[in-house]
């Protein structure tokens, strides 16, 4: 396994400059420039006590895709991840974005599926326009019918739940942040 080039590649993916992940570190930028090189090769104790500039562990950096080295901007469907099941699907759009802050979802609910008997509950705000076909949201107890093009914008920490009441799949673009999907 090449390190400096791993480094380097995580360092980009977090967009930092040698200077300041050796600041971070508390090495010098020389440090740095030399493990990157393949000049040096780190101890574990050092590779960690450099991660902890990013911050990311020993197991990410060495489990980290390869592919980093150039970062991506596009996201195929095929590449995004259901973080639902059969009955609600729930792609990320950017799921190995480092730092991502916001939480991209293109969402399907097959019909009468829902997020469950118990109402959802998070940190932050949530936001999405219903695409097509019809949902009914339910927000701190209060029970909305949204149509397609009808969007919804509410504080997370509000008990929530979405249910399709249609006979067609029903489609939602959203978004939440912090990005905690």
């Amino acid at each position: 396994m090449d390190v400096g080039a791993r480094l380097k590649a995580v360092r980009g993916r977090f967009a930092l400059s040698q200077r300041e992940l050796a600041k971070r570190a508390g090495v010098t930028n020389a440090t740095v420039s030399l493990i990157e090189q393949n000049r040096v090769s780190p101890s574990i104790s050092s590779l960690k006590k450099l991660l902890e500039g990013f911050p990311i562990s020993l197991a990410e950096f060495f489990t980290f895709e390869q592919e980093i080295a150039v970062p991506s901007y596009i996201f195929p469907a095929g590449v995004q991840p259901n973080l639902g099941n059969a009955t609600v699907q729930m792609y990320l759009v950017g799921s190995g974005v480092v730092n991502r802050q916001i939480g991209l979802l293109r969402e399907q609910y097959q019909p009468g599926a829902d997020t469950g008997s118990e109402m959802l509950q998070h940190e932050g705000q949530e936001c999405g326009v219903l695409v097509s076909g019809s949902m009914e949201l339910t927000i701190d107890g209060q029970v909305h019918l949204l149509q397609a093009g009808d969007g919804y914008y509410f504080p997370s920490c509000l008990p929530h739940r979405f249910r399709n009441i249609g006979t067609d799949t029903a489609k939602i673009i959203s978004a939440n942040t912090p990005g905690s999907f």
